[in-house]
Formats: structure tokens, sequence, C-alpha cells
């Protein structure tokens, strides 16, 4: 499988936010998110057996925890994923998968939890989610919608509204997008969208649904890769 990079850090989204995280991430998109923030990601990486990387996992994080599976879009890749995630569960870990929802995912075994994020209008990637994958969706999986406008929150909020998201998952996260040059400053001045206003709707419009910040981009510089 080809592989960007390994390494340890805090689960920086979702709610899993904040633990001890071993993140693999994936070569390979096949979406152009106007936000995103990595595109280092589209190309390059190295070829690694599912061995090797269980093998650098286990060193991370040996004995367990939390480990997250994401890209790129880790299920361009679904043949080695799929293998890599049945291992890894089957190792004692709780594994995260981080995708757009974009390819099938009736073949992600049960144990792990779906991160599933749906794009919305302005990511230029609107109505790319595989409906047919609402019912593989669990109680323990997550449906997150990245946000940079009042569309986005429009869309997100009937979205989840339409489809009863609430019930079918364990969270339902809005999460105001980073400038993707976003360096220096680690605050909220590089979100495309005010997450005070962002708080105002959802409170105003009683959605179900949380607020989501990216923690690490607050820890560390906006800007830097492997944390």
């Amino acid at each position: 499988m080809q592989i960007t990079e390994i390494y340890k850090s805090l689960q920086g989204e979702s709610t899993h936010s904040g633990l001890p995280c071993a993140f693999v991430r994936l070569t390979g998109c096949n979406l152009r998110c106007s936000w995103c923030d990595s595109e280092y990601t589209f190309q390059g990486g190295r070829k690694m057996a599912v061995e090797e990387v269980l093998g650098e996992v286990s060193r991370l994080s040996p004995g367990g925890g939390l480990v997250e599976i994401t890209g790129g879009e880790p299920m361009l890749q679904e043949r080695e994923v799929v293998l890599l995630m049945r291992h890894l569960v089957d190792d004692g870990y709780r594994v995260l998968l981080e995708t757009s929802g974009e390819r099938p995912l009736e073949r992600v075994p049960a144990e792990v939890i779906k991160i599933v994020d749906v794009k919305c209008p302005d990511s230029g990637e609107g109505d790319t989610f595989c409906m047919e994958n609402l019912e593989t969706l669990s109680p323990l999986d997550e449906i997150k919608f990245v946000l940079s406008s009042r569309a986005d929150y429009d869309f997100a909020r009937e979205f989840t509204r339409r489809h009863n998201l609430a019930e079918r998952v364990n969270a339902v996260l809005f999460s105001p997008a980073f400038r993707k040059d976003a360096t220096g400053t680690r605050d909220s001045s590089h979100c495309l969208l005010d997450p005070q206003e962002l708080a105002e709707w959802m409170l105003a419009d009683n959605v179900p649904a949380r607020l989501g910040l990216q923690l690490h981009k607050f820890i560390w510089d906006p800007a830097v890769k492997g944390v």
C-alpha cells in the first residue's frame, strides 16, 4: 500500500479529540476540496506492506490504543486498507477510519469507527457522497461536515435533519474549515467561518450536532504536518 506518513500525536477531531493516537496517512485522493489542508498526500509516499505498517503502529503505540486510518482517501486502496483495519482490530486497537464516503464502505470491518466527511457545496466537491453509505452507518460512527459559509451550514443542517443522522450515528460534527495556507498564529482567525457565528446558528436552530474545532491547529502551527 502507498503510505504518506505514520506518526503519533493527539487526535485533533471527532469525539476522540485530545486522545493520544497513531495516524496512518495513505497517499492519494480523488477529490479536490477547495480548503484541503493535506494536498501533500495527493502523490508520492512510499510502498509499504501491511505487515510493515502494523509493525510501525506497534512501535508507536505498543499494546493497543487509538489508531486513525486517514489520507488522502484511504478507501482508494480498499483491498489493502480493509486488511490493515482487520489486523489492527484483531490486535486490540480502537480503529478510526476518516473517509469522504465517496467510495463504498460496506467492507469496512464492523468494529471500525467510520468518521465520514460529507462534502458541502463550497468545498467544490458537493454531491460526491455515496448515499448508499447511509445504510452502512452504525451507532459507533460519526458524520462530519466541514463548513466555510452560511450555504454550507444550511446544507449540513438540512442533510442532518432529512436523514435523521443524530439517530443513526454516535455524533454529528460541524467543523469550521481552516484556510489551507494558515500558518503562524494558533487561533480561530484562520477559520473560513467564524466559530462563534457557527455556534450562534447552531443554537438558534437547535441542530442535533456538536461544534468541532481542529484541536491540533490550536496547539501547533496550523501549517505543521505530522501532528
